[in-house]
Parts: structure tokens; C-alpha cells; sequence
């Protein structure tokens, strides 16, 4: 990708004129248009095409967590990164599991938001350390949800849940290939087969669907085995 498109999704014209800003400067990265709630989003988006949605959450029209539902379902192309003041446990875990592939605070450096975008337009999942933790502290605090062998698990390759298990630990494309000395396309090929069989968009829903299936343990690394038929 020569150039990350970003569409900046805020009511507030104080924080759009502080993100273009920020990402103007930024070599590889253009904003190219802004709105100011969610229903303004989704036109712009059919419209302009953008790589990445920087999307706010408490927006009035239509706010952040269901303008995110809908690109999600509708443009498979555009991921969203929620950008918000708040790390608030609800709004979090929502933002992801409606498909945003990033969810980072307003107050972040400058550089750490250039990043976050570079880092979600490349394919991987972006969280802040303070979410990051909280992610997994909520998993911490849930029961498993089943001890079966979900049936999307079961249909995966060898191959495929060695991408899981390292995906959960948080290794990008590049670390899997050198870790398991393949090439990294044959990793991206895997990494989408898995995706495809497990109903998911990117890495974080990968995660969520782990600690939700008692795959991992969110105290420790450790990935739980997994029962497979015939075996």
C-alpha cells in the first residue's frame, strides 16, 4: 500500500483540526475527507474509499459503535480504528466485537497514533497498553463459555492453529514467518484461511475469540489444547 487513505469521523471540529494536524505530516499517510457523526461517515466512506476510519464514539445521529457495525458489515476493504477519550470497559469491548480492528485514546502521542494507523492498514490489530489490559483482565473475570470443541476449531489445519496460538500472543506477520521459517505470504495465506473458518475480520476478534472459547488462559501464555476429532 503507497498511501494510507484516512477518513477522520468527529463531532467536534477542535479534534478533526488536531488529527489532520497530526497525520498530515505523517510520510505514507493522507486524510482525505472528514465528517461529523456516524450517518456522515458511512455516506463518505461509499464515497471516498478510505483505507482507515478514525471513528469517534459519542457522536450525535449516529454514534461511533453502530456507524463501526455497519462499515464493518458493508466494506470489507475499510477497517476502523476507535479513537477515544474514554477506556472504558463497555465501550471497548463493543468497539471490537462490532469489527473495529483498533480501539486508542485521544490523549496518545502524536507518533503513537501514526503508528496505530500504519499498524491496522497493514493487516494487524491495534490496542492501547491500558486497553490491552483491560481486555484481558474482563476475560479474567468470565467462565468459559464451553469445554466442546467449537466446530469452526475442529476444521482448522495443523498450520492454521499454529497462526492462532501465536496471533493470541501477539505476534505480527513477520515474527510468525521468521518463528516458523516460512515465507511471510504463505503466513498472510494461513492467516486468512483462518480467518474465513473461524467467521472472524482481523486479529483482535481472533483474540476475543479465544479467551471466549477458554483457549488461552489470560493469567499466563499458555494456549489450552485443543480436542481434535479422531485424535
Amino acid at each position: 500500500m503507497d498511501e494510507i487513505r484516512v477518513l477522520v469521523v468527529d463531532d467536534q471540529q477542535l479534534v478533526r483540526n488536531g488529527l489532520k494536524a497530526t497525520l498530515s505530516p505523517a510520510t505514507g499517510v493522507r486524510v482525505i475527507g472528514e465528517c461529523v457523526n456516524g450517518v456522515d461517515a458511512i455516506r463518505s466512506v461509499r464515497a471516498l474509499s478510505p483505507d482507515i476510519v478514525l471513528m469517534d464514539l459519542n457522536m450525535p445521529v449516529m454514534g461511533g459503535l453502530e456507524a463501526t457495525r455497519r462499515i464493518t458489515e458493508q466494506f470489507e476493504s475499510v477497517q476502523v480504528v476507535v479513537l477515544s477519550l474514554y477506556d472504558r470497559d463497555q465501550d471497548v469491548f463493543e468497539a471490537l466485537r462490532v469489527g473495529a480492528s483498533g480501539y486508542i485514546l485521544k490523549d496518545m502521542p502524536a507518533d503513537d497514533v501514526i503508528d496505530a494507523i500504519k499498524t491496522v492498514a497493514r493487516g494487524d490489530a491495534m490496542l492501547s497498553p491500558p486497553v490491552t489490559r483491560r481486555l484481558i483482565a474482563e476475560f479474567a473475570r468470565r467462565p468459559m463459555l464451553s469445554e466442546t470443541t467449537p466446530l469452526e476449531l475442529a476444521r482448522l489445519t495443523d498450520r492454521e492453529l499454529d497462526m492462532l496460538r501465536l496471533i493470541v500472543r501477539g505476534y505480527r506477520n513477520e515474527d510468525i514467518a521468521r518463528l516458523l521459517v516460512v515465507g511471510e505470504s504463505t503466513v498472510k495465506s494461513h492467516v486468512q484461511h483462518l480467518y474465513q473458518k473461524l467467521g472472524v475480520r482481523d486479529r483482535v476478534q481472533v483474540v476475543i475469540y479465544a479467551y471466549e472459547h477458554g483457549l488461552v488462559q489470560p493469567r499466563t501464555p499458555e494456549f489450552a489444547p485443543i480436542a481434535r476429532a479422531g485424535r
